[in-house]
């Protein structure tokens, strides 16, 4: 039996700029971080007792004797990739997902370690990354980039970069005491309203040659949010995450709406500098960069939403149990 935990991430510039149709030609940069709201797996033979050959639990429990039969699109795609006979799957989550939180992406990663682990093969964190990638971009054939893929897999606060050569993940290193003031920043509420990020994520990959000058402006202040972090003056962070917010806006209709719109302006009235809808948009989770002297009045202000406390993680991808016998 195996036990594993993949974080989510929280993503704070240049996503868009790790879509394939954009880093192939332009090369793309992204700043995240992983933080500590996981996916669960729960992997194991199943034992020749029952009547079904294979079981998945999420949401709903499947009970399936031919891959071909997994309604799970990602399950059915990654058992094609690794077969594996007489299995049980469960899935369970700290944050729901379709909320911008990269969970599709942290059970992808989570679910190919697992069936190599049953298997006794343990590839390191970038073959997962890219195995993730393909299951979901090519075998799924669902819109989006590859930013999720590769945070999941390596955890931490990292700048990630993407050419058509490849991926490249390089740790963002501050002092403990930055990293905690730096994390008592930041606020995460949820809107209230999930959404599917392939659909919006797609019509944003259709717009991209008519937004160039965006992406490119959005990659760019990648370099100067990680030097912010490194040694400049924290509140100019999250200034600049309002900047850049205006500017994913305005790469699709869908990305934003009344309700985030008035939700945004509220937090700004009560004290938060900068903020965006994580992940593709259209609703889930707003991260939020608020002064520690105005989140009590902020938290206040928004008592009709959950705030979801957090801390950043740096562990990535993790087998946590493992009984081989």
């Amino acid at each position: 039996m195996l036990m594993l935990r993949t974080p989510f991430r929280v993503s704070f510039f240049g996503g868009g700029t790790d879509y394939y149709d954009y880093f192939s030609q332009y090369g793309g940069s992204v700043l995240s971080t992983t933080i500590d709201k996981y996916c669960y797996l729960t992997i194991r033979e199943l034992p020749p007792f029952f009547e079904y050959k294979n079981q998945l639990t999420y949401s709903k429990i499947e009970r399936f004797d031919k891959v071909s039969e997994i309604q799970h699109p990602l399950v059915r795609a990654a058992l094609e990739y690794i077969p594996t006979e007489r299995i049980q799957i469960a899935y369970d989550a700290d944050l729901p997902a379709c909320s911008g939180i990269g969970s599709s992406s942290s059970f992808a990663v989570g679910l190919l370690q697992g069936l190599h682990a049953l298997k006794n093969e343990y590839p390191d964190n970038m073959t997962l990354a890219k195995e993730a990638i393909y299951i979901e971009r090519v075998l799924c054939n669902e819109g989006g980039g590859v930013q999720d893929q590769i945070a999941a897999a390596f955890g931490g606060l990292n700048r990630l970069d993407f050419s058509g050569d490849g991926y490249k993940v390089t740790p963002i290193e501050i002092n403990e005491e930055r990293n905690d003031n730096f994390q008592n920043n930041l606020m995460l509420v949820f809107t209230g309203f999930t959404r599917y990020s392939s659909v919006i994520a797609t019509e944003q990959q259709k717009s991209i040659p008519s937004t160039l000058a965006q992406l490119h402006e959005m990659k760019s202040l990648v370099d100067t949010a990680e030097n912010i972090l490194k040694s400049g003056d924290l509140d100019d962070f999250g200034i600049l995450l309002d900047y850049t917010w205006q500017l994913k806006r305005s790469l699709s209709d869908y990305i934003s709406n009344s309700e985030i719109d008035e939700l945004y302006e509220r937090a700004k009235k009560y004290g938060a500098l900068g903020g965006k809808i994580l992940g593709a948009g259209g609703g889930g989770f707003m991260l939020l960069y608020v002064p520690q002297d105005k989140r009590e009045e902020l938290i206040h202000s928004f008592n009709d939403l959950k705030i979801v406390p957090f801390k950043l993680e740096k562990e990535g991808t993790k087998i946590i149990f493992h009984n081989e016998s």
